[in-house]
């Protein structure tokens, strides 16, 4: 009995508290715009279903915000500041260097054609792999799609590494074409050279586009091509004008992610050294070799930034490829 009293005294004397923050919180809330006022306390059932969409989508928008928009935010001052370790001034000095910096801009041209050539191979590998893995019956298809899938868990550290074992000078494929032709090893061994950072890349961007891919080949309607086949249309004619039509939306957001992932590739570049693309540049303008200059790598940084949201919001607005920036 005693303890029951001494409980409904505590709850008296903080009654008063709580009512009086509860009016100063409905306060503050009324003086708010009414949008946020209507998503503090929904009015309809539309207002709840917004607030529904903000809580799920609050822990994302804090992470972007940390993690992605000060950092952006950090490196465009920077790239624009004219002290080396400290942000004042402004000056477009670094920006000026990336146009007229003929080694930059050869290195900014061997980025854009290798990513590209790299996407549209990988691509085309990808599609027809889909193509085999949904449409026949494939022995071992389960261990087929773990196989194929695996490179996308590895770094690019790795996957330099193997293309090491297979293309360098003492590699099991060298090796093996050295016995066939009877040529040196040191002639045949590509890893180190620009075919073999191609082999590399495709390595890590074939699975990656083949899981979209697969994804729009579930997708096909397969009455439509058995329709087409029915009226005489080779594979190849009805692949291209029933198949392709349906699964290009997988396509182009294939085309846009591998071609972002090919752009951001590093580790394997920095392995096998046989191209100067604009991720090692960025590297290598903050190394001692060039003196910690971080104004540059900043403008690089802020350059390869702009392109890739502009390439992707350009690919998602032209056209219908459900694939987020």
């Amino acid at each position: 009995m005693a303890a029951d009293e001494a409980t409904d005294g505590i709850r008296g004397r903080l009654a008063p508290v709580a009512d009086a923050a509860g009016t100063a919180a409905r306060g503050g809330v009324e003086r708010l715009p009414d949008p946020a006022e209507r998503l503090v306390l929904p009015r309809t059932e539309r207002d709840r279903e917004r607030r529904r969409i903000a809580a799920l989508c609050a822990p994302f928008l804090v992470l972007a915000t940390v993690a992605g928009l000060y950092p952006l935010s950090e490196m465009f001052r920077i790239s624009v500041s004219e002290a080396k370790y400290v942000t004042e001034g402004f000056s477009l000095s670094a920006y000026r260097r990336l146009v007229t910096d003929p080694h930059l801009r050869a290195s900014a041209v061997n980025t854009l054609w290798f990513s590209l050539a790299t996407t549209v191979v990988s691509l085309g590998v990808a599609t027809a792999t889909a193509h085999a893995l949904e449409k026949y019956d494939l022995p071992f298809r389960g261990a087929l799609v773990t196989l194929l899938s695996f490179p996308i868990s590895l770094p690019g550290i790795v996957a330099a590494f193997m293309i090491i074992v297979l293309f360098g000078n003492s590699g099991l494929v060298t090796n093996l074409a050295a016995w066939f032709t009877g040529r040196s090893n040191l002639d045949l061994a590509i890893a180190t050279s620009v075919g073999g950072l191609f082999v590399a890349y495709c390595y890590s961007m074939v699975p990656r586009a083949l899981l979209l891919l697969r994804g729009s080949y579930a997708e096909v309607n397969e009455r439509t091509e058995e329709a087409a086949r029915s009226l005489g249309a080779t594979p190849a004619r009805t692949f291209y004008h029933v198949t392709l039509p349906q699964i290009k939306p997988g396509l182009i957001g294939a085309f846009i992610l591998t071609f972002r992932t090919a752009l951001a590739i590093f580790g394997t570049v920095l392995i096998l050294r046989a191209l100067r693309v604009w991720t090692y540049e960025i590297d290598y303008a903050l190394s001692a070799g060039s003196g910690f200059d971080i104004q540059l790598a900043s403008a690089m940084a802020a350059v390869w930034f702009a392109f890739v949201l502009g390439f992707t919001a350009l690919g998602l607005r032209y056209t219908s490829a459900e694939v987020g920036l």
